[in-house]
C-alpha cells in the first residue's frame, strides 16, 4: 500500500533554507551585539567607579571608612585639625622663640600687610590667638580654597581654575573632574612648596619663630588630608555636585551669627552692644552648588550652605584676656 509523501518544490525549498539561514544570523548578530553590550557597560561600570572616586584607592583617602563624606565626618575633623593648630600656637606661648609683643607683631604684620609699629604689652591669650588666626588664613587661601594635587603651586592655581569654570558650566561635571583629579594626587606635599607657601603668606613669623615653624608643617600636613577628603569624595545629601570651600572672618568685622561661632563669651553682645571679630581661630565652611532650574533657565548665583561656622573670639574677650580674666563660653 502506498502512502501519500508531502513534497515540496525545490525553489520552496532554498527559499525556506535562505530564510532560516537569514534568521540565524539575525540571532547571531544579537547575541553579539548583547555580549559586546555588557562588555561595554562593564567598561562602563568601572570607568564611573573610577571618576567617583569609588575604588579602593579612593576609600583611604577619605579616612571615613566609606567612599562619601557627611558634614557630620567635615566637623569631625575639622574639630581635630583645630585642635592640632592651637596645640601649637600653645606650645609657642609656652615657649616663645621670642619676646610675645614681636611674636605678635609679626603676626599682624602678616594679616595687614604693614608694618607699623604697635603699642608693646601683648598677652599670652592675644598672641596665641592671632597665631590661629594666621594659621587659619594660611589653610583657607592656599589649602582648602586651592587644589593642592601636585608639588607645584603653579600647577596647583590652573587646576583650581578648571574646577571653577567647569563648575560654572556643569556642576556635575566639575565634581567629577575633581573627584578623578584627586584620586591621582600626591600622597604628602613636598616640603619645598610647604615652605614656598609659608614664605608667600606668613614671611614676618617665619622669621620671628624660627624652628617653632617646624610645628606648622605636621599642621599643614594635617590641612593637606583634610583637603582631600573635602574635594575627593563624593559629597552626601541631595547636592551630591556641590563642593566645599572655606572663610576667614577679617579682624575688625562684624559678628554674623549665621557664619560664626564665639568660643568665649562676648559681654558686649550680651549687653546688646556691638562687637567685632578678634581673631578667627579656625576657618569656616561652605558647601557650594549651583543656582536652581526655574523656567528652563539655570540661576547664575551659586547657593552657599554653612557645613561649620568659622570659630571666632570676640575683640572684647581678648581684651578682658589680656588682663589675666578670660569669660569662659
Amino acid at each position: 500500500m502506498a502512502y501519500p509523501q508531502d513534497f515540496v518544490s525545490g525553489e520552496q525549498y532554498r527559499y525556506a533554507l535562505t530564510n532560516f539561514r537569514i534568521a540565524h544570523e539575525k540571532v547571531e548578530e544579537q547575541r553579539r551585539q548583547l555580549e559586546e553590550q555588557e562588555r561595554q557597560i562593564a567598561l562602563l561600570r568601572s570607568r564611573i567607579a573610577l571618576l567617583e572616586g569609588t575604588t579602593k584607592t579612593q576609600d583611604t583617602l577619605t579616612k571615613q571608612g566609606g567612599t562619601s563624606v557627611d558634614d557630620f565626618s567635615i566637623k569631625n575633623a575639622a574639630s581635630q585639625l583645630e585642635r592640632l593648630i592651637n596645640r601649637w600656637a600653645a606650645e609657642v606661648v609656652r615657649a616663645p622663640p621670642g619676646s610675645l609683643d614681636n611674636i605678635y607683631a609679626a603676626a599682624i604684620s602678616d594679616i595687614t600687610g604693614s608694618n607699623e609699629p604697635l603699642p608693646p604689652g601683648a598677652s599670652p591669650m592675644q598672641v596665641q590667638n592671632i597665631l590661629r588666626h594666621v594659621m587659619s588664613d594660611m589653610i583657607s587661601a592656599e589649602v582648602i580654597n586651592c587644589l593642592i594635587v601636585t608639588n607645584s603651586s603653579e600647577a596647583n592655581v590652573q587646576l583650581t581654575r578648571i574646577n571653577e569654570h567647569l563648575f560654572s558650566r556643569n556642576p556635575m561635571v566639575a565634581a567629577v573632574w575633581r573627584r578623578q583629579t584627586f584620586s591621582a594626587a600626591v600622597d604628602t606635599c613636598d616640603p619645598n612648596m610647604a615652605h614656598g607657601i609659608f614664605n608667600d603668606q606668613m614671611p614676618s613669623l617665619v622669621k620671628v619663630l624660627g624652628a617653632s615653624m617646624k610645628g606648622v608643617i605636621r599642621i599643614f600636613d594635617a590641612a593637606y588630608n583634610f583637603s582631600r577628603m573635602l574635594h575627593g569624595a563624593n559629597v552626601s545629601g541631595a547636592s551630591t555636585d556641590a563642593f566645599y570651600r572655606s572663610f576667614v572672618p577679617e579682624i575688625g568685622s562684624a559678628l554674623l551669627p549665621r557664619q560664626i561661632e564665639l568660643i568665649r563669651r562676648c559681654l558686649k553682645s550680651e549687653r546688646g552692644e556691638v562687637d567685632r571679630v578678634g581673631a578667627t581661630v579656625f576657618p569656616g565652611l561652605v558647601k557650594v552648588a549651583k543656582g536652581t532650574t526655574t523656567g528652563g533657565e539655570q540661576d547664575q548665583d551659586n547657593m552657599q550652605s554653612v557645613v561649620r561656622r568659622a570659630q571666632v573670639i570676640c575683640e572684647c574677650a581678648l581684651l578682658i584676656g589680656a588682663d589675666g580674666t578670660v569669660p569662659m563660653a
